[in-house]
């Protein structure tokens, strides 16, 4: 059995649910890299990184191509989001990074994003049913995964409400297309977006004690 074969079996059955090992294995990091995200750890960059590509094989195999293919986008942003923490902790005197609120043209600029792209994807998941099983939800958590993880490498508080929406969607999607520890997982990121927004928040309240922007 090749590495992929493995991590696409079957680890153990949970309250009646079939959990596979990529499914754990890839949200497991997936969760270490937002909670090292909430602690502005640069370290959340290649956690995130190899989460998605342990998930992509999950998703790929089950011909879920928008959650597939977010792992490729969750791939090419987490590169250059440690390229961007990078650069901003250098620019930073004490090392730290600075987080901050979105001025109102970037809200409408990531809300109106988050729609056409929404709106584009879910039209071509719906043109080509091979594509997804859920073309709407699966594209809504394509495009919305887009958009936190560009929040996140400015440095917005933002992008804890971007995460927090397409956790709203994440949850029952991957209930219902047999990944039960993603869904499972989602509801911890859930309490973790809560916690990570309240202490973005605050942080924007002490500009004198952070560092540069990304």
């Amino acid at each position: 059995m090749n590495a992929v074969s493995w991590l696409n079996s079957e680890a153990f059955t949970l309250f009646g649910q079939h959990i596979k090992w990529a499914d754990m294995i890839g949200n497991l990091i997936g969760l270490t890299a937002l909670a090292l995200g909430w602690r502005r750890s640069i370290w959340t960059w290649p956690a995130q990184l190899l989460a998605g590509a342990i998930l992509f094989t999950a998703f790929a195999s089950a011909h879920l191509s928008g959650s597939a293919g977010k792992q490729l986008v969750v791939i090419a942003v987490a590169l250059w989001g440690w390229q961007a923490w990078q650069r901003g902790k250098r620019q930073a005197q004490d090392g730290s990074l600075a987080v901050r609120f979105a001025t109102w043209r970037e809200r409408g600029v990531l809300i109106g994003g988050a729609a056409l792209g929404t709106l584009a994807v879910g039209g071509l998941f719906t043109l080509f049913p091979s594509l997804s099983w859920d073309p709407w939800p699966d594209a809504y958590i394509f495009v919305g995964t887009i958009v936190a993880m560009y929040a996140q490498a400015k440095g917005m508080v933002e992008f804890w409400f971007a995460w927090l929406l397409v956790d709203l969607v994440g949850v029952p999607l991957n209930f219902a297309n047999g990944f039960a520890f993603s869904g499972f997982v989602y509801i911890i990121y859930g309490a973790l977006v809560l916690w990570g927004m309240r202490d973005w928040w605050l942080r924007t309240r002490t500009p004198a004690l952070e560092g540069a922007t990304a």
